[in-house]
């Protein structure tokens, strides 16, 4: 083929366009020496545009055509044992490669994982479905490893530039085709007059290839690809990694055409416009770069299927939201238009009924490929005409679409949008309105200002082109765990494949074989996102067998979380397993959090040998600790696996008594520098007393001396006011400190003019103490009410707020205790409260003691026996003893017979 007036066509504009030979001239010809070489290969190249409608409807007609007996496509190679699983699921899906345990690569990039979406309106799904239904076709994949994209990432970034996410994957495309020249994409989108790239290509790409001849649409391609080659910066690590993939792939490929002897004339390779117009494809079928494939890490690679949508692919690779649904319609109307028969993979979920496919016809005889850019550059571009049946179609239902949704639309913004489509088209140099001029102008003429419902009007266009298309992974092709969850929860007698939430009621008493799938669903509520499985009644505590719950499951809506979960483990079991190891053995891991896992593999595993092992790791982590802050978690935990296992186990697990006897002595070396810092905060004190005063008799009987608690308090000289009042609430608890005395404390506070300011601290800090110290409880509604009674407003008011968001935040605890106690001291009825007087303020009467008359010495002295048994009654064994010279004790202490006299009459 030769390419010659086209090359003095350019160099004439080049010529014309600049002072004279130059870079303009060098790009425009190496451009057409780009094509020219592209075409002139022995192995015939097949560009494309991932998800081009033009690219598809060009592949299956190429297909049908040619025949060709090997395949090689442009997609990671490890990926090749799942394409047979596609006729198991429901388009678009993505091909996913996951790691979760790596070797090789930094840390901080786990979990790995790369996907592939593939679409029906899309080229590379037009050669897996010919390549897997036509016998003897093979399919090669030739692109680099899932291993290999992560080691060609630069080592300080996870993703490079040419990446994009799907979720948390690196997404991976067969022909990534955009100007990687800012100026260029904005130059194009200018003059083009259009907004994004997304509409620029369908306007002057897919229509225009839309009807075209093969040789037309390669050539084309070719063209696009090299310009965007060219124009891209040249020192960028991105270019450099497309000329490796490209090595990468045609390395692949002579290794193949080497070992299986096929005819390169009778293969298709299926790559992106941009590495089809490489000049790593002049090394040719035979030859050789001496590029060497670097072995893959030690990494471990999971391999499955995962349900897409339309948003994910545009989110993915940076398109304009809507562009793949219109994609589809543009598919479809492509087929009808051109008559051509596409490719499909027999029983392919969500198609047509699939049918013996007849055998295909003898191929069509190769022409000798002619010059085509020329005439297409130089042809005027086609303009549709109107098509007022569709326009008018889409108005009427952007319409009706609208007033569902809350618009007060009429058949007169029907009518405007009609016309302003048109109108728009026309501004914009175009006959025909595409579906981007039709939403610019339902927007304009019906949204206005407001928008009265979830779903803005451009919203409304996209699902009317077709909406967000969702995909779906078929039961044959899911992993063995998603399956095996599916069949544990098969009594619930749900579709748990059907996307939206699905009510399960359990009545676990009348069916006890639903238990298990209780024990399921909780499992999966800690694994799954928050949605997946949500329980409405119901809850699983220690200890506790469960009666009745109600679950909301959307198990369809969340079917890729649910298939990365069969990446880690077998069973649900063996994941929950490791998810719990792996969060007590972080090494930011703290005492709180590792007891959690304790209590979650007690709840879901009912494992005492994972709950050992994590309690022995609790310990360590406990011995390291060097703050306190997470002390009022330690304390609820602990207390609730000691409950747990009083009330289930014969004898406490080792590993606990070791956790207390530790925990005791670590919170007593800890509590003095606690008081007296401001970091540690009144909750993890009063956490800390608590957990030893709560665990003081378990802690003694396992050998720790109760002095250390002493002298750590004793040693604690705190001055903030309600680590004060803290501080005197345990001294009463060990008795180094009166009721009396605390009460007179408090009272030298309330007569203190200097004091009366921080009073409502100390209030605090002894609502706190409820928790270590709950015999004080009587204690703290008496000094409340005397706060309540003698504070001034201006002091007053200003607590309320603290002491209500206290209650709050210990309220579960705290308050019933108050209210209780309030209750049991206030009067029941508001008339009784004038007369009340509250028993701190009531006086004891002093009770008279009769004066005795010194009657009963005589008779004590003649019967010893009495004082001997009020002696043993008090716990003194001994006998009566008389005084040398036979004088009575009785005689000599004579107070002691008269208190004697009174306890006995």
């Amino acid at each position: 083929m030769s390419f010659e007036s086209l090359r003095t066509q350019l160099n004439e504009a080049a010529t014309a366009f600049s002072d004279g030979p130059g870079a303009l001239e060098g790009i425009l010809l190496g451009m057409v020496d780009d094509v020219d070489r592209a075409v002139r290969e022995p192995l015939e190249i097949f560009p494309v545009c991932h998800h081009s409608p033009a690219s598809a409807v060009a592949m299956a007609r190429r297909l049908r055509d040619k025949q060709p007996k090997v395949i090689y496509l442009e997609l990671c190679e490890d990926m090749a044992p799942l394409l047979t699983e596609l006729r198991n699921c429901r388009l678009p899906v993505a091909v996913q490669a996951f790691a979760s345990e790596i070797d090789g690569f930094p840390a901080d990039w786990a979990p790995l994982s790369v996907v592939a979406p593939i679409t029906e309106a899309s080229a590379e799904y037009q050669a897996i479905a010919y390549a897997l239904d036509t016998p003897g076709v093979e399919l090669v994949l030739v692109d680099r490893s899932s291993d290999h994209v992560f080691q060609w990432q630069p080592p300080e970034t996870k993703a490079s530039d040419e990446d994009a996410l799907h979720g948390d994957a690196v997404g991976v495309e067969i022909g990534d085709l955009r100007p990687r020249f800012a100026e260029l994409e904005e130059h194009l989108l200018h003059h083009g007059k259009v907004r994004h790239w997304s509409e620029w290509w369908h306007q002057y790409v897919e229509l225009p290839l839309g009807d075209s001849d093969h040789d037309t649409y390669r050539q084309v391609m070719f063209l696009i690809g090299s310009l965007f080659r060219r124009l891209a910066p040249g020192d960028t690590h991105r270019v450099r990694v497309d000329e490796d993939r490209e090595r990468y792939m045609w390395t692949r490929m002579r290794e193949h055409l080497a070992a299986s002897g096929a005819d390169p004339a009778e293969c298709l390779y299926v790559c992106g416009a941009f590495h089809a117009a490489s000049r790593v494809a002049e090394f040719g079928v035979d030859g050789s770069d001496g590029f060497v494939i670097s072995p893959r890490s030690a990494t471990k690679w999971q391999h499955g299927l995962i349900p897409s949508s339309h948003a994910a692919i545009e989110a993915q690779f940076g398109l304009a939201a809507g562009s793949v649904s219109i994609a589809a319609t543009e598919w479809a109307k492509n087929l009808k238009r051109t008559k051509v028969k596409p490719f499909q993979l027999a029983g392919q979920a969500g198609g047509k009924k699939a049918r013996k496919q007849a055998a295909l016809p003898g191929p069509v005889a190769e022409i000798a490929a002619v010059d085509q850019l020329s005439g297409f550059l130089q042809r005027p571009p086609m303009l549709d005409r109107l098509d007022e049946e569709e326009l008018l179609g889409w108005s009427v239902e952007i319409v009706r679409a609208a007033r569902r949704n809350g618009y007060l639309a009429s058949t007169a913004d029907a009518i405007a949008v009609f016309e302003t489509s048109i109108l728009l088209a026309g501004m914009r140099d175009r006959a025909r309105p595409t579906p981007y001029d039709f939403q610019d102008a339902a927007v304009t003429c019906i949204e206005k200002d407001v928008v009265p419902g979830r779903r803005d009007v451009r919203r409304l266009v996209e699902i009317m082109m077709g909406g967000d298309r969702i995909g779906q992974v078929g039961y044959d092709a899911l992993p063995p765990l998603a399956r095996d969850v599916h069949d544990r929860l098969a009594p619930l007698n749900l579709k748990l494949q059907q996307r939206g939430v699905q009510r399960a009621l359990l009545d676990i008493t009348s069916q006890p074989e639903l238990e298990a799938c209780s024990t399921l669903l909780w499992m999966l509520r800690y694994l799954l996102p928050h949605g997946a499985a949500r329980p409405i009644m119901g809850e699983r505590k220690l200890g506790e067998c469960p009666i009745q719950e109600s679950w909301d499951l959307a198990l369809g809506t969340h079917q890729r979380s649910l298939i990365e979960l069969g990446y880690e483990g077998v069973s649900v079991e063996q994941v929950v397993e490791q998810r719990l190891r792996r969060s007590a053995y972080d090494p930011q891991a703290t005492t709180a959090t590792v007891l959690e896992a304790v209590e979650d593999a007690i709840r879901y595993l009912h494992s005492p040998r994972l709950a050992a092992e994590l309690g022995i790791r609790a310990l360590e982590v406990l011995s390291g600790e060097r703050t306190v802050d997470g002390a009022p978690e330690v304390l609820k935990r602990s207390r609730r696996l000691l409950a747990y296992y009083r009330t289930n186990e014969p004898v406490l697990p080792q590993w606990i008594e070791s956790f207390v006897r530790t925990g005791y002595a670590h919170y007593c070396t800890l509590l003095p520098t606690a008081f007296t810092e401001e970091e540690a905060g009144v909750d993890q004190v009063a956490a800390m007393l608590g957990f030893l005063f709560s665990m003081e008799s378990l802690a003694l009987s396992l050998g720790c001396d109760r002095t250390q608690l002493e002298l750590a308090v004793a040693q604690s000289h705190p001055e903030e006011p309600s680590k004060v009042a803290l501080l005197w609430a345990a001294q009463v608890h060990l008795g180094r400190l009166s009721r009396a005395e605390l009460r007179a404390r408090c009272d030298d506070l309330l007569g203190n003019p200097l004091s009366l300011p921080s009073y409502p601290r100390y209030l605090s800090g002894f609502v706190h103490a409820l928790d270590p110290v709950p015999s004080l409880v009587d204690f703290v509604v008496e000094t409340m009410s005397n706060a309540f009674a003698h504070l001034p407003d201006p002091l007053l008011l200003p607590w309320l707020p603290s002491l209500i968001s206290t209650l709050r935040s210990r309220g579960a605890q705290f308050v019933p205790l108050l209210i209780k106690e309030a209750g049991r001291l206030f009067p029941g009825r508001l008339p009784a409260l004038d007369a009340w007087v509250p028993p701190w303020l009531d006086e004891p009467v002093p009770v008279a003691v009769r004066k005795s008359t010194g009657q009963g010495l005589a008779l004590l002295a003649a019967h010893p026996e009495t004082c001997d048994a009020v002696a043993g009654l008090l716990g003194c064994a001994g006998e009566w003893q008389t005084a040398p010279g036979g004088v009575a004790p009785l005689s000599r202490h004579p107070d002691t017979a008269v208190a004697l006299e009174a306890l006995m009459s």
